[in-house]
């Protein structure tokens, strides 16, 4: 296995290493460490908002106090304090969750608002200064003509004395005067709020993810051509050769390629940038030696040494690259017949494994493949109308289920939750959002995964009547009682949000809830919205694929009646590729509902 480092001898190539453009950021370096937000920054923060509640009331603020009547006297609105307030609560990690995303849309909006308050200060002060300058020019042209003669007049020998004593003092303070500090003010508050690094990493990795799970090649995503879009959105170079970089941060020399390849192609269409070719020809020559393809490494650096002559890593590349295929072509001599595999076909490299066993399965279901609905299968799906095992509530007004599918049972009730519900149960969630997480297998301990991209937060039925309301309905529905239940669950998926194959019910001896209200019996999911593509919920197991339906919701057992897991029900939460996915959940436990759903005679029942 090559390692990449400096070569120790340019004139020795058996010493010699290939040397990567720029060292991968390490993870583990305090420098690259995400700055979480701290006792200091939250007092920073909440000081900054009783300053800003100061300025909103008309108080003065001393750094302030020196603007003149021409400067923008700064303003804050009643809208950012909110917005101040919200993300204090919720921290970052805005990719996330598109619901905190569209906080960032209207502070952006508010510092538009405040940058034009600066240009048009700063316009009214460069105003100012070219009438005095205009007046000025025709004093001295007609001055000049005839000094003697101009200041025999007394008036005009005063003015010319106060003026260099007293006007162009005063300029020279306009001049100076800073017109962008109420801009600047606003600008630093809200910065620290502003996402992250982390942010723009996930985000990134996002992209990298719908473009891999939907099968998008970089040109599709960089031109914006998604279905179900409404906006027209589109990458520059720059943007691309941002994707590339930060892949290759990552040490993902696989969507290095892509995204370099791509930012090649649109500097040969001849768009402007400011990256130089060079510079994408250094990465893209080391990320293709990384993935095993020697000549073509050879070959991009052979361009970039024709760009850039002097570059000097890029020819001790060269030159350990050929010493590199020499030695392949003497070990092949000796076996004429023995052909070895490609790298790549026609520069198209293969996706790297990971951890995923099912991911192809998964990933299929998610773009709509693979589907087993056979016609035989399908015969045995139904609808009905669904009396809740003759509850006196829904015998007068059922619900409308159909069959998702037949074994394991899932199916579907339309019309579970109205509009103005949906609306309330976000208002409700959306302060509490947090990021969602997961339960490490090892040690039990809750943490957050980068196979779950989403927020999440619990709602008591003590927040609102609503919450209460839904429980019962969701009660009524499924004939469980909810009083061993969990509390509801609400998730907002962010940027290509996701929820890899996974189990609702635990395989952990050590949960404290499996001793006293049992396993997760059952789920009831609720879709809180529609999701113009993508956002599947999908069982590999099974190659089921169910599409989100405003006001829906599907429910299923993830135990068997003998109270074994049903691992039938491994599910998955597909990336959102276009669109704000929302859900909420209820979790219904073992305890209470031994009489509601007995036990099966045999441990497959």
């Amino acid at each position: 296995m090559l390692r990449a480092s400096r070569a120790r001898d340019e004139t020795s190539l058996v010493e010699a290493r290939v040397v990567s453009p720029y060292p991968p950021r390490d993870p583990r370096d305090p420098r690259w460490s995400v700055n979480n937000f701290n006792k200091e920054t939250l007092l920073c923060a909440r000081h900054c908002g009783e300053l800003l509640a100061q300025w909103g009331r008309g108080r003065s603020l001393s750094s302030l106090e020196t603007l003149t009547s021409v400067t923008m006297r700064p303003q804050v609105s009643v809208l950012l304090l909110i917005w101040l307030g919200v993300l204090g609560c919720v921290g970052a990690e805005f990719f996330t969750s598109i619901g905190h995303m569209t906080d960032l849309i209207y502070a952006e909006k508010d510092l538009v608002k405040s940058l034009k308050e600066y240009i048009l200060a700063e316009e009214a002060k460069l105003a100012q200064i070219k009438s005095w300058a205009t007046k000025m020019e025709a004093l001295t042209s007609k001055s000049t003509a005839d000094p003697e003669g101009y200041l025999a007049h007394p008036v005009n020998a005063y003015k010319l004395v106060k003026r260099l004593n007293t006007d162009w003092p005063a300029l020279e303070d306009l001049v100076l005067q800073d017109s962008a500090a109420g801009f600047i003010g606003n600008l630093s508050v809200q910065r620290q709020f502003f996402p992250t690094d982390e942010d723009e990493t996930g985000a990134a990795k996002a992209l990298m993810r719908l473009q891999d799970t939907y099968k998008l090649d970089p040109d599709t995503i960089s031109k914006g051509a998604l279905p179900g879009t409404k906006y027209q959105a589109t990458l520059s170079v720059d943007d691309c050769f941002g994707m590339g970089r930060l892949a290759y941060n990552e040490g993902d020399y696989y969507h290095t390629v892509l995204w370099m390849e791509q930012v090649l192609k649109q500097l040969d269409a001849g768009e402007e940038a400011t990256v130089a070719k060079a510079q994408v020809l250094d990465y893209l020559s080391y990320a293709v030696f990384q993935l095993g393809d020697l000549p073509r490494a050879l070959e991009l650096t052979r361009r970039l040494l024709s760009l850039d002559p002097s570059h000097e890593r890029a020819g001790g590349n060269l030159r350990y690259f050929e010493h590199l295929l020499e030695e392949e072509r003497q070990q092949t001599l000796p076996n004429q017949t023995t052909e070895a595999e490609p790298a790549a076909q026609d520069g198209i490299y293969e996706r790297p494994a990971d951890y995923l066993p099912e991911r192809d399965i998964y990933e299929g279901l998610c773009r709509g493949e693979g589907v087993k609905l056979t016609p035989r299968r399908q015969k045995r799906l139904f609808c009905r109308y669904h009396h809740g095992h003759g509850t006196p509530q829904l015998l007068i007004a059922p619900f409308k289920e159909e069959d998702e599918w037949d074994s394991p049972h899932i199916v579907r009730y339309y019309d579970v939750m109205s509009d103005e519900e949906i609306e309330r149960i976000k208002e409700l969630a959306k302060p509490k959002l947090a990021r969602a997480t997961v339960r490490d297998p090892k040690t039990g301990i809750l943490t957050v995964a980068s196979y779950r991209v989403s927020k999440s937060s619990w709602l008591e039925e003590d927040d609102d009547p609503v919450v209460a309301q839904v429980n019962r309905r969701m009660q009524h529905i499924t004939g469980l009682t909810v009083q061993t239940a969990e509390l509801l669950q609400v998730a907002n998926y962010g940027m290509g949000g996701q929820y890899e194959p996974h189990f609702d019910f635990s395989r952990r001896p050590f949960d404290s809830g499996l001793k006293t209200e049992g396993n997760r019996l059952a789920t009831f999911l609720n879709y809180m919205s529609d999701v113009e593509a993508g956002g599947a919920t999908v069982f590999p197991d099974l190659g089921a694929a169910i599409w989100p339906k405003k006001g829906t919701a599907v429910f299923w057992y993830n135990l068997l009646r003998s109270g074994e897991g049903d691992y039938r029900t491994r599910h998955a939460a597909c990336p959102v590729l276009v669109g704000c996915k929302w859900v909420s959940n209820k979790w219904f436990h073992e305890r209470g509902q031994e009489f509601l759903r007995p036990c099966g005679s045999t441990e497959v029942d």
